[in-house]
């Protein structure tokens, strides 16, 4: 049988009152949909996901509150989230140009073949890791068929 949450008074962050189902790790337990309306808002507090949504990222503050919920799957057990407070959110950091440039050249070197003559290296496909070379030179006898 699954562990029943008891309704409890607790003191929020801002020193507000709300009843929740619980405390965890210090921190107030709020159920999927059961939510009061004054507190945990959309406006409020956001899960990481939610975060990731608006642009935003926790930026090293600790969660406030968790929230519970069930998947829509049979016999799937409780998952907790952490909801984090969206004031104290930071922007998310951005690839600088440098970065980007040397994922670019990571990428083009996963499609560059070492053994083919030059100017048909670069493939349109990541090359096999066990062969070590694209599949032309890897099985040469099927690519003349």
């Amino acid at each position: 049988m699954a562990r029943q949450w008891p309704i409890v008074k607790t003191v929020l962050w801002d020193g507000t009152w709300e009843f929740c189902h619980g405390h965890l790790d210090g921190l107030p337990v709020f159920a999927w949909r059961g939510r009061p309306c004054s507190v945990p808002s959309r406006l409020e507090l956001a899960t990481r996901r939610q975060l990731r949504q608006m642009g935003l990222c926790p930026g090293g503050a600790d969660p406030v509150a968790l929230l519970r919920f069930r998947h829509r799957q049979p016999y799937r057990r409780e998952e907790l989230a952490e909801l984090f407070r969206i004031d104290l959110a930071k922007p998310k950091r951005t690839a600088t140009p440098a970065q980007r440039e040397a994922i670019e050249r990571a990428l083009t070197a996963r499609r560059t073949c070492p053994t083919c003559p030059p100017g048909q290296q670069v493939k349109p496909y990541y090359l096999p890791t066990s062969a070590g070379q694209c599949w032309d030179c890897y099985l040469p006898d099927t690519a003349a068929a």
